[in-house]
């Protein structure tokens, strides 16, 4: 080692992501359980549409046979035509993408709030402490008669 910490967010260039294409066809195929050929019309239709490689072999990630499972649970289990199924995955995908953006502004929000407490605490630490806040002396029109107190004489 060379006393560097690695960062929790790298990765090296032989780590394995979800998102990583490693599996072939046939190998896909065997892990969700599907046939070759169906993994073929998922594609044509744009339901899984894997990564291809220079040759334009196709290649699946772990995440595209987690989908490949679930079209196939919505299809058989669930009674979902493929059109349905895209629109749903269409539609999970949407909602991802628009809660990602609203973390993303939850973010920004809160960022912007603490900014504003910040600037909000530094002015009020420039006030000087010398000067007394005045406040107005209510005018009325009441009169007040002084009478000195009397001598008593013994």
């Amino acid at each position: 080692m060379d006393g560097r910490r690695r960062s929790d967010n790298f990765r090296g260039p032989y780590e394995l992501t979800e998102e990583t294409p490693v599996y072939v066809i046939s190998v896909a195929a065997q892990l969700s359980g599907l046939h070759p050929q169906t993994l073929r019309q998922y594609d044509r239709l744009g339901l899984v549409s894997p990564d291809r490689t220079a040759g334009r072999g196709r290649r699946y990630s772990a995440r595209d046979i987690e989908l490949l499972r679930t079209v196939q649970q919505l299809s058989q289990d669930e009674g979902i035509n493929l059109a349905g199924i895209k629109r749903i995955i269409e539609l999970e995908n949407q909602v991802a993408a628009l809660q990602s953006r609203v973390a993303e502004m939850q973010a920004a929000l809160d960022g912007a709030a603490a900014a504003m407490q910040q600037r909000e605490a530094a002015v009020h630490a420039s006030y000087r402490r010398d000067l007394v806040p005045y406040q107005e002396v209510q005018q009325t029109s009441a009169l007040v008669v002084w009478r000195p107190k009397r001598q008593q004489q013994d």
